[in-house]
């Protein structure tokens, strides 16, 4: 009887502590504050999960058409100032049929609403806006964003110049290893063949293969960092846990950030959390 009594609570005691690790676990993913930086020089900025996906594909569109990252920047400080970097479905008092990341205006000849709705349309539309401007690339980001944007407020996209800068120039590839991103374990397992079909939609036509729960991509040396960081940026979205890239890795569990590893040069490779 005393050895089932001492059994019985040894049992206990030994449920008793995985359920307490269990719930410190739990407790300390959910203390995990989920955010995006962009380090580059002495400029930081800071971006929540959702912005940095929005960020990472204006920046990659300017890559796939072959764009300066100042393109980029420019962009990013105007999204930045019109919807907050967010795909938003409504207006304002100033512009009521404004809507999407750029608050473009069908009745000012963006398109119709469903089309600025599409953030690929709505991006593409503001870079065929931009390289109109001659010798934009010069212009102060202010400046060119008001030429295409026609605001009200002239000068409050000079407030997002920082970031702009430091997001375009670690998405762009132009700063390796300049982007961290701050996450919580995946709740649900990754497809490479997402990661694979958003890329596309990202960068246009990429050759890549899938190599178990790795998308593969070979990218030009010139893109590589740039798609590495986008797979970083959209790692929440699309349950990305590792990314390695020219000797670095990325790696989500660790929130460590980029670091030297033995890594294979010539390629990007994207890894996603397996099936439970």
């Amino acid at each position: 009887m005393r050895r089932a009594t001492v059994l019985l609570l040894a049992l206990a005691l030994l449920a008793g502590g995985i359920y307490t690790v269990v719930a410190v676990v739990q407790r300390s993913e959910t203390l995990v504050a989920e955010r995006c930086t962009a380090d580059v020089g002495t400029q930081h900025a800071e971006l929540a999960t959702d912005q940095t996906v929005n960020a990472a594909l204006i920046t990659a569109v300017a890559v796939q058409r072959g764009l300066p990252p100042r393109a980029a920047s420019i962009a990013l400080a105007t999204a930045m100032q019109e919807s907050k970097l967010r795909n938003i479905d409504h207006g304002d008092l100033a512009g009521p049929d404004s809507r999407g990341l750029f608050q473009q205006r069908p009745s000012q000849g963006w398109g119709t609403e469903e089309q600025i709705m599409d953030p690929y349309y709505a991006v593409n539309a503001f870079y065929d806006a931009l390289v109109k401007i001659p010798g934009y690339e010069s212009l102060d980001i202010t400046d060119a964003a008001q030429r295409v944007q026609r605001s009200a407020f002239p000068h409050a996209y000079a407030q997002h110049e920082e970031m702009g800068r430091s997001f375009a120039s670690a998405l762009s590839g132009q700063t390796p290893a300049a982007l961290q991103c701050t996450l919580r374990a995946p709740q649900e397992p990754g497809q490479p063949e997402t990661v694979d079909a958003e890329l596309a939609r990202a960068y246009g036509a990429l050759e890549t293969a899938v190599e178990g729960k790795s998308l593969v991509v070979d990218a030009a040396s010139s893109e590589a960092w740039s798609v590495a960081q986008w797979a970083v940026a959209n790692a929440k979205d699309l349950a990305v846990t590792r990314v390695d890239v020219a000797g670095h890795s990325w790696v989500r569990k660790d929130q460590a950030g980029w670091q030297v590893a033995d890594v294979p040069a010539g390629q990007v490779r994207i890894t996603v959390a397996p099936t439970k």
